[in-house]
């Protein structure tokens, strides 16, 4: 099997605003032909890591390469990369087709070539009979698609994207989302991706790099992340989480029983912990269970106390010990209500272990 090629490298990259330090010194591989998202709170340096690749910021210190070549120091302009911003920025006075073809013209490519190439990526996003329509006569996601053709018709080898789909309503950010991901996969383009928005960054790459404050938290596939996460930054940042917070009591037979705030005991099926440990259990909501019966292991009696429908799910807030969690059932589960007294349980194999020093 033939090793990938890195596409984009961050070597030991940091960028500072004065005395504030907003990227720490972090390395970052990007593969070619992958879609790739920086995932992190507002403020957490992603979009500075794209400025730095696309050319408008310089590190403070480090390195950025682009296929081989260290443009650390190179301007924007002579970068093989095109950026795709969250207001689309396309000229209000030129129809689909010409904002579609500048790059090219800038370029002096023929005319006949411009069409050809123009008509096809206007085909790609499915707006034909759109060519001579203005930005102001199309719909928000028709701007956006035009947005990203005139960002891929020059075939850099990276396409960058902030939050290209943020000012979409839901729905329309859902088909979006799909739409983008089925573009990428057909031109093999090199997608880096900037979001705050956790389902965007699950549904649509191919890897995800969690960012906390300057750092690189993980980086692994949408899977990796979310079911096993590193940190309970991670964790807690990726979906919704319940967190236990508790001791090892026990080690024994491959099982480690832990003790939640005196309260109750969980047991995990690792055993690489020592008795006296912190350790953080961490169980996704959808993977808890209701029942009005007791279960054997990880069983904890609480009290509805409160339903959240949401169509296809329901979420159900349980306190257990003045500490709320939270279960996700199908559909209007007609069960439960509030205040009824249920037990919690869930399968060995659905906790998370986070050590307390991670």
């Amino acid at each position: 099997m033939s090793e990938k090629k890195v596409i984009v490298k961050l070597e030991n990259f940091s960028k500072s605003y004065g005395p504030k330090e907003i990227i720490k010194s972090i390395n970052l591989d990007v593969y070619e032909g992958e879609f790739i998202t920086l995932l992190g709170s507002s403020g957490c340096g992603k979009t500075t890591i794209l400025r730095a690749i696309s050319g408008l910021d310089e590190p403070t210190s480090g390195r950025v390469f682009i296929d081989g070549e260290d443009v650390t120091h190179l301007e924007a302009r002579k970068r093989q990369v095109n950026t795709i911003f969250q207001n689309y920025a396309l000229f209000p006075l030129m129809t689909v087709y010409d904002n579609v073809a500048f790059g090219l013209r800038m370029k002096k490519v023929p005319e006949d070539e411009i069409k050809t190439r123009v008509d096809k990526m206007i085909k790609l996003v499915h707006l034909e009979g759109y060519e001579n329509r203005l930005p102001k006569e199309l719909s928000g996601g028709e701007q956006q698609r035009v947005s990203i053709i005139r960002g891929l018709i020059n075939n850099p080898k990276v396409l960058l994207l902030d939050e290209p789909l943020s000012a979409l309503d839901l729905k329309l950010r859902k088909k979006m989302q799909i739409e983008l991901k089925q573009l990428q996969r057909k031109l093999g383009t090199t997608f880096i991706y900037v979001t705050h928005d956790q389902d965007e960054a699950l549904s649509m790459s191919d890897r995800v790099v969690v960012i906390k404050e300057g750092n690189i938290e993980q980086i692994g596939t949408p899977i990796e992340v979310y079911e096993k996460p590193v940190s309970l930054y991670v964790a807690d940042f990726l979906g919704e989480a319940n967190i236990f917070k508790g001791k090892v009591t026990n080690v024994s037979n491959n099982k480690t029983t832990v003790n939640i705030k005196d309260k109750f005991d969980l047991t995990i099926t690792e055993d690489n912990y020592q008795i006296g440990d912190s350790v953080n259990i961490v169980v996704r909501p959808e993977n808890i269970r209701l029942t009005l019966v007791a279960r054997k292991n990880n069983c904890i009696q609480g009290t509805i106390t409160n339903m959240v429908y949401d169509g296809y799910i329901t979420k159900v807030f349980i306190k257990v010990n003045n500490t709320s969690y939270e279960a996700i059932i199908n559909g209007n589960n007609k069960n439960y209500k509030i205040n009824d007294e249920v037990y919690l349980y869930w399968a060995l194999d659905d906790s998370i272990i986070i050590g307390d020093k991670k």
